[in-house]
């Protein structure tokens, strides 16, 4: 049984789902940050380090090394780089699925939804001749071999994706990354008891990591999955919760890979499904968004109208979506799936199913995706789901929030269809900002936590105060299911910016925030920050833009971030990645990496000071470019 309880529950700027989770009779995330409110101090600055049998050994004034001789300094890089190591092999193991997936569609003749994405690589991967299939086959067997090379050959796609004179800076620095997940092994074999030492070779190492990361694990895996799913188009869309129908079989998806659910989307409204469904009193099946898999499905969302019923918010909403009643069965396969979602499951007899034993939940049954038998898949869930919907719906009571979400939100954002937008160039956007009606752009990306001021509260109030003070803002990550279910991306939220940038939303018809979708869209962010540069024939550090991640939470966040720093971007976090306990790596990422990469962490936990500090980076890149 899930623990029944009635407590406080953290602030969250969605005040309707606030005061919903406030009434439930069940324990989620929102009550458990209460009782997690005492934070370790030693953690918090990073100087623990637990590698071996002499510790954990806590570096203090009073005991400045641990038993081996290790300084705060290496032990907070060490911890740092280890991060950042599991945070890439996520995305690694992310892309890794995608290529094999499009390798085997290309084998198999599978469905090429996005033709234009797949001429696209092609071209870039100078790949010549052959029918659709054959390219997908060789597209897919390129990324491999990257993926796949000795850490002593370099990957040989990085020079083909990364823009020119970032790459040529990389190569100075020797950071260019060889075989990703080779990079990942010895990293790991580096921050080791009794090894790597050296706080600045190891921070140089977890920029290694970021490139492959960024190129490989975000912007590729997207286009890889334009390929097989379809490429973004921009509509309006509902978000919320209110796009649950309790009058469906209702399959809650939670991850990061897409392409693992292909062959399902087309099963479920096939016409066995639609019978089956109508059997048992339920009008069909609809896939209901949650976590990034949602985002990535909302982003492609024009090609599964009659499946998708739309995004209903990011991780730290799974629980409360469950506790409504109206999920029949979870179906995960990837992270952003919390192990809390299994009390209320088990008491709501909803089935969990996970197809990815890299996010087994202890009380999910484990089905193993593999492409030859997608086919069986995807008929056992359209089997599972019919029986859960027969044996609960009578037994549980539907409890939904009303008037969660918005209908308007603006979605199918990417790098594609936004220049198909501006008509067919990315020059509208800067003749805007060199006009100076937009000042800037900002990207706020990445995760959603509850420490940071609360649920998406740091993320909302930022983004409010960026286009109040005429900076456009780009989001991707769960910080989209946040700003989306309070409307910042509706055209109405054009009443909140500037006097200039609501002018510009309100004759284009568009929001101040953009919503690109999952956090693998940061990869979509960099491919529109490299055509604005290209046409201005700069380097990304010379841009009026600036990144945020205020509410960052996992490790693969850490991973964006250095993507971003090895990009040259200014790089905002609202609360430390856990590093202020050596002086060196504060520095170094704070201060010295500027003179480096041009980019630089800034750590603010006040919204008025961080936005006058990104305001102030904006203003004195226009300034440097005589703008």
């Amino acid at each position: 049984m899930a623990l029944k309880m009635k407590a406080a529950t953290c602030n969250s700027a969605d005040k309707i789902l606030e005061n919903f989770i406030a009434e439930l009779e069940f324990d989620t995330c929102h009550h458990r940050v209460e009782t997690q409110d005492i934070k370790c101090g030693f953690g918090l600055q990073g100087v623990c380090c637990k590698l071996c049998a002499n510790g954990p050994c806590r570096i203090t004034p009073d005991a400045p090394k641990g038993v081996c001789g290790a300084t705060s300094d290496t032990i907070v890089a060490r911890n740092f780089l280890r991060a950042v190591t599991a945070g890439s092999a996520c995305y690694l193991h992310i892309v890794e699925n995608a290529a094999w997936n499009l390798k085997e569609t290309g084998e198999k003749k599978g469905e090429i939804r996005g033709k234009n994405t797949l001429n696209q690589l092609a071209e870039l991967f100078e790949i010549d001749g052959g029918d659709y299939h054959q390219k997908a086959v060789k597209i897919g067997e390129k990324v491999l071999e990257d993926l796949y090379k000795p850490r002593f050959k370099e990957m040989e796609l990085v020079e083909k994706l990364a823009y020119e004179p970032r790459y040529e800076r990389w190569q100075e620095l020797g950071i260019l990354p060889g075989g990703a997940k080779s990079e990942v092994f010895d990293s790991l074999v580096k921050t080791s008891t009794n090894l790597n030492s050296d706080p600045v070779d190891m921070l140089l190492h977890a920029l290694n990591l970021g490139i492959s990361t960024g190129l490989y694990g975000l912007f590729l895996t997207n286009k890889l999955n334009d390929i097989m799913l379809g490429e973004p188009q921009i509509r309006p869309a509902s978000v919320g919760f209110k796009v649950l129908d309790p009058d469906y079989i209702n399959i809650m998806i939670t991850g990061h890979q897409h392409s693992l659910f292909s062959h399902l989307q087309e099963a479920l409204v096939s016409y066995y499904a639609k019978e089956k469904a109508k059997e048992v009193g339920a009008k069909g099946f609809k896939l209901v968004g949650s976590t990034c898999v949602g985002q990535d499905l909302q982003l492609r969302g024009e090609h599964y109208q009659d499946v998708f019923s739309g995004h209903s918010g990011n991780n730290f909403t799974s629980e409360a979506l469950i506790a409504t009643g109206s999920i029949d069965l979870v179906l995960s396969e990837f992270n952003c799936t919390f192990p809390g979602i299994e009390p209320i499951s088990e008491e709501l007899m909803v089935k969990m199913i996970c197809i990815d034993d890299v996010a087994k939940k202890q009380k999910a049954e484990f089905v193993q995706y593999s492409y030859e038998d997608r086919e069986n898949i995807s008929l056992y869930v359209i089997e599972e789901g019919i029986k859960s919907y027969k044996n609960r719906r009578n037994k549980i009571k539907i409890n939904m929030p009303a008037n969660h979400g918005n209908d308007d939100t603006l979605t199918g954002i990417s790098e594609d269809s936004l220049r198909e937008f501006l008509g067919g160039s990315y020059k509208p956007l800067i003749d805007l900002i060199v006009a100076g009606k937009i000042k800037g752009i900002a990207g706020i990306v990445g995760c959603s936590n509850l420490v940071s001021g609360g649920h998406d509260v740091f993320t909302v109030e930022l983004t409010k105060e960026l286009i109040k003070r005429d900076i456009i803002v780009l989001s991707a990550g769960c910080s989209s299911g946040g700003l989306e279910n309070v409307g910042l991306m509706s055209p109405q939220a054009a009443a909140l910016a500037g006097d200039s940038l609501r002018s510009i939303c309100e004759q284009l018809g568009i929001p101040p925030v953009l919503n690109f979708g999952p956090c693998l869209s940061i990869g979509r962010l960099e491919a529109v920050a490299k055509e604005l540069a290209r046409i201005l024939y700069i380097d990304l550090p010379q841009l009026p833009l600036i990144l945020s991640a205020p509410q960052w939470l996992e490790e693969q966040a850490l991973a964006d971030g250095a993507f971003a720093l090895a990009l040259g971007l200014p790089l905002h976090l609202a609360k430390p990645p856990y590093i202020t306990g050596s002086k060196i790596v504060t520095k170094v990422l704070t201060e010295d990496l500027e003179e480096l990469t041009g980019g630089r962490l800034i750590m603010d936990d006040d919204v008025l000071s961080t936005a006058d500090k990104l305001e102030n980076i904006i203003l004195s890149k226009r300034n440097a470019l005589g703008i």
